[in-house]
């Protein structure tokens, strides 16, 4: 699965002495071993953490029903808790290097992870709409700086295999989107019905995420390599570090039309995935269709992602130019839309199935991010850009759906601005596609 592909090795920059340490290692005694330990829990935790970057969002949707009649919330008022999740990503993911090179990247998603357990815990029992939005702020806090690093962290263990990696990431993260807007109605039902059970449960799989990231939160573990080039940079001054090396002269994004270009598309996919997840289900639920059969639906639309997930970044770094996947993905939302309007009930397995298709605009999103910039740093400050500037970008798009929802008392409307909003993603997405990097259009 995360096997070399010539083309990625081509079009990533691979330090020389990364191949090279699993030798110097060898002659030590366990050292090949310790480093081979050491990447095993590196991803262990890679994986865990894309787990739980979207059940809080899911499995919110699965129940959006109860909990609005539970809390007394309007249709407004939901749009409004639907737009919270790309609000927080804007406004914490934009802190996320920061604090990275203050205390390092695994210790920031190891609190990333610590946050997202507590806030799942406590917004089902905090009472009230403010309370449910505080708890549901925090843990979104833990996932938004874990959005970011992401990329960051891939690229900087893993140069050689961006697409194999971020595949695999990819494909954990819908794997956990999927499994939430399946089994959340059912784990409800069987706990006894309360929709604050069926929320509260999935804290549980954030406390795991924390295990594998304390080694790294200590700074206990170094990437391969890193003696390697330490020893090589010793006469330019000190090695550096993993904080070091999060550090970079600033690049000027706002200088660069492709971080722009990548920006606008992360932003346009967010608000098409968001409105997805906070109200495919219930556009299904109002067809007629079971509410366990809605959830289903939705774990369908979520579930597309583990499959695809893997291939199209491994694809996209074959290609020159990713132009042509943005296409086909967009026209496959376009599909799905007009089938959810004109025939939601009937056709909704196929609908679904389209648009976890079109979904999968977000692992490619994330692939660019690694193949725009040449260095570690360019992409920890191009997925901090793209990100907080996409995701502040998406936050009206679910409040508009929910306003046009309650204000014209059907799905007609919010369907049309969904299919509307698919033209200029596709047409970003296109542009953030050619082969160039922002470090050569930032630095001008």
């Amino acid at each position: 699965m995360m096997g070399l592909m010539p083309s990625e090795e081509t079009r990533t920059t691979t330090p020389p002495t990364v191949r090279s340490s699993a030798a110097h290692d060898a002659g030590k005694p366990g050292g090949a071993s310790a480093r081979a330990w050491t990447v095993r829990l590196l991803v262990l935790g890679i994986v865990l953490s894309a787990l739980n970057l979207r059940p809080a969002i899911t499995s919110l949707g699965a129940l959006l029903e109860e909990v609005r009649d539970g809390l007394g919330m309007s249709g407004s008022v939901a749009g409004l808790l639907t737009s919270v999740p790309p609000l927080c990503f804007a406004v914490f993911g934009v802190m996320a290097p920061r604090l990275a090179r203050r205390f390092g990247a695994g210790a920031v998603v190891c609190a990333g992870m610590a946050a997202i357990a507590t806030g799942l815990l406590i917004r089902p029992y905090a009472g009230g709409t403010a309370g449910f939005l505080a708890g549901s702020a925090l843990a979104l806090m833990g996932i938004a700086v874990s959005n970011v690093l992401m990329p960051v962290i891939v690229k900087h263990w893993f140069p050689d295999r961006v697409g194999s990696m971020t595949g695999l990431y990819s494909m954990a993260l819908a794997l956990g989107t999927a499994l939430a807007a399946a089994v959340t109605v059912p784990l409800t039902d069987t706990l006894g019905g309360s929709w604050q059970t069926g929320l509260a449960l999935w804290a549980g799989l954030a406390v795991a995420a924390v295990l594998p990231w304390l080694p790294f939160a200590r700074g206990r573990v170094t990437p391969p390599g890193a003696g390697e080039r330490a020893a090589e940079t010793a006469s330019r001054g000190p090695a550096p570090t993993e904080h070091a090396r999060v550090e970079a002269p600033r690049l000027r994004m706002a200088r660069s039309r492709t971080a722009w270009a990548l920006a606008v598309f992360f932003g346009l996919q967010a608000t098409a995935a968001y409105i997805t997840m906070g109200w495919m289900a219930q556009i299904f639920r109002d067809a007629g269709v079971p509410a366990g059969t809605a959830g289903l639906l939705l774990a369908v639309t979520m579930v597309m992602g583990v499959p695809l997930a893997f291939v199209i970044p491994r694809l996209a770094t074959r290609l020159p130019h990713q132009g042509p996947i943005v296409l086909a993905l967009g026209v496959c939302g376009l599909v799905g839309y007009a089938g959810l309007y004109l025939a939601p009930a009937a056709g909704a397995w196929a609908w679904a199935v389209l648009l976890g298709i079109a979904n999968c605009a977000f692992p490619l999103a994330l692939t660019m991010v690694g193949m725009r910039a040449r260095t570690g740093p360019g992409v920890a400050q191009l997925s901090a850009f793209a990100q907080s500037t996409g995701y502040l970008i998406s936050i009206p798009g679910p409040l508009l759906v929910g306003v046009l929802y309650q204000h014209s008392g059907g799905w007609g409307l919010p369907i049309a601005l969904m299919s509307a909003l698919m033209i200029p993603q596709m047409a970003v997405g296109f542009l953030a596609g050619r082969d160039r990097t922002v470090e050569d259009e930032a630095a001008r």
